[in-house]
């Protein structure tokens, strides 16, 4: 099934696209001018070129030939070459090193705004979408930059001069040829809609391709577990059938296009040859002839030279509407608001987990509450866990602590200031998170437990696998702390990577710990080194607790019980035992589960 194109995602006029591109050149604009001007030389020593060979002709049609002066045309034209040559070749460098210069701020500001979305903004958009446009999308705006631009501009400045040196050649002839321009200008406005329209067709396919890829090649185990591969395939064959046809309609339109273009250059030369062959002859044996041979042979060759930047231009044309099509992608990603940004007065704060939830009601979707106007007060230093079925709102309530979402109704304070007041840098610095579903960067295990924060050092890390009991496993690996984490760590158990999450908890020192199903889907062993670590942890800073196993938060200070977006229960474990509620037929469950 194909990825739909995203919500909201928007076609920008080639004005708005113009200016934004330019924003990323205007910094390297002196590099730009440079090229310009060595530009100039190298358009002039490519002109220079027929109006010497039309020399080495006439001085070859006299009758006494002076050998000396083919020779001196002959040095001129190697200098002329030797001119061409150099100025291409630093024209190429300097333009290949300052696009690289763009692309990387580009790429990086692509990253940079992915990073501040929030989760609601990036559950909507595929991975592959994102990924296309940091990568792939970039890339073609890569070409635009080093080739594109300063070749449209050499081409329109090599057609002007050519039109230029014809029309005082020949005025007549040119005044001939002119009248193919008005048709050849049409010809391309037309084109420009339908190119611009297909490679914007190449570019949303091409990113559900990779969406398509990423997200299935994750999943390839649940594929193989259910036999599925075969109706994978056959959604694969069909996403790759959508991306074929817009590449063939690009070629196809392409194809048109271009060859049109060299259509009306063999006319123009046939043009050329038939009226100024005609004129040729008519002039011949002339005193002052209107034209020669010679001079034919150098109207023909700046024909060439005046069709041959058209013809290019085409290319060029077919490379920049695919560089806009890209372009319009990257723009909107890069255009989309955040929905969680600090407000303009945010301050920092310490925080000393100092946590109230007053009268909170919140929907992911418009009008379907998760949370119904939930109210409790967490004191510093306190362990508190909430219980509950699956879809209670247990892990809401986490998220928003963390401001990965903003409520609809109420407000949360922590340490007496309303969230919204607070940075967000300020607020997840201090608050730490381990989740259920771990997950582990490629590297190793030092820098899983970093995350390249320079603060904690190599000490610091073990001392907080220590704590967690980590080390026990971490000690007995051929590389230790070195040891190579592949793919989501996918070379380490769920026990190993929940100990090593864990650690990197507890690295970067919070000062509210929030675990979410710490212990659940891993072995006895591994829990109760878990649980060692956390009755330690309880003693040191507030520790927000969801947990399905009722066991592990018996000595929490608090314990609420949700259901349906709604605390029902609140109390300490033997409090809620006594009051033989809901918590209390969890609890009898479990324990004959146990039993």
């Amino acid at each position: 099934m194909m990825n739909k194109p995203l919500k909201n995602e928007r076609i920008l006029p080639t004005k708005v696209l113009v200016h934004y591109l330019y924003k990323y050149m205007r910094k390297y604009l002196k590099d730009y001018a440079l090229v310009i001007l060595i530009m100039i030389f190298n358009v002039i020593a490519d002109l220079s070129m027929p109006a010497l060979i039309k020399l080495c002709l006439d001085e070859l049609s006299f009758e006494v030939i002076e050998f000396k002066n083919i020779i001196i045309i002959g040095i001129v034209a190697i200098i002329a070459l030797l001119v061409l040559c150099a100025t291409q070749y630093i024209m190429t460098m300097i333009l290949h090193h300052t696009s690289h210069k763009i692309i990387y701020k580009l790429r990086e500001d692509v990253f940079a705004h992915i990073q501040e979305l929030s989760h609601s903004q990036l559950n909507d958009i595929p991975v592959g979408t994102l990924v296309t446009r940091a990568t792939s999308d970039v890339n073609v705006l890569f070409n635009m930059y080093t080739n594109v631009l300063v070749n449209i501009l050499k081409n329109v400045v090599m057609i002007i001069s050519v039109f230029v040196i014809m029309f005082v050649i020949n005025s007549e002839l040119t005044l001939i040829l002119l009248c193919i321009v008005p048709v050849l200008g049409i010809f391309s406005y037309v084109f420009r809609k339908y190119l611009r329209s297909v490679h914007r067709s190449v570019r949303s396919d091409v990113a559900s391709m990779n969406a398509f890829l990423s997200e299935n090649i994750s999943g390839m185990k649940v594929t193989q577990i259910f036999n599925q591969e075969n109706k994978k395939f056959d959604e694969f064959v069909n996403n790759n059938k959508h991306l074929q046809k817009s590449l063939i309609k690009q070629v196809i339109v392409f194809g048109i296009f271009r060859p049109t273009i060299f259509v009306m250059y063999i006319a123009s030369v046939a043009i050329v040859l038939w009226f100024g062959g005609k004129q040729a002859i008519e002039s011949f044996g002339m005193v002052e002839p209107i034209m020669t041979f010679s001079i034919l042979y150098q109207f023909y060759q700046y024909v060439s030279k005046f069709f041959n930047p058209i013809q290019t231009l085409a290319d060029q044309f077919n490379e920049l509407q695919s560089a806009f099509a890209s372009a319009e992608k990257i723009f909107y990603i890069l255009s989309i608001d955040p929905l969680i940004k600090d407000a303009e007065d945010a301050i920092d704060i310490e925080i000393t987990g100092d946590i109230e939830f007053k009268d909170v009601w919140f929907s992911y979707i418009p009008n379907e509450w998760v949370l119904k106007g939930v109210s409790f007060h967490i004191h510093k230093d306190d362990t508190v866990a909430f219980v509950g079925t699956t879809g209670s709102g247990k892990t809401t309530i986490l998220s928003l602590i963390c401001r990965n979402y903003d409520i609809q109704k109420g407000q949360i304070l922590i340490d007496g200031v309303d969230i919204k007041k607070i940075k967000l840098s300020s607020l997840r610095k201090q608050i730490a998170q381990m989740l259920q579903d771990v997950f582990l960067f490629s590297g190793n295990i030092i820098s899983n437990i970093q995350l390249n924060d320079d603060s904690i050092s190599k000490e610091d890390v073990i001392k907080a696998s220590e704590y967690v009991n980590a080390s026990k496993f971490i000690d007995k690996l051929p590389n230790g702390y070195e040891e190579e984490v592949r793919e989501r760590g996918n070379n380490f158990s769920l026990g190993q990577r929940q100990l090593i999450s864990f650690a990197r908890t507890i690295a970067h020192k919070p000062n509210v710990l929030i675990l979410d199903e710490a212990t659940a889907n891993i072995d006895t062993e591994t829990e109760s080194l878990i649980q060692d670590s956390l009755e330690k942890i309880m003693k040191n800073g507030t520790v927000i607790v969801v947990a399905h196993r009722l066991s592990t938060i018996q000595h929490a200070d608090k314990i609420y019980v949700f259901n349906n977006g709604q605390i029902i229960e609140e109390g300490t474990h033997q409090e809620l035992l006594k009051k033989q509620g809901r918590y209390y037929k969890l609890y009898l469950l479990q324990f004959a589960d146990e039993k």
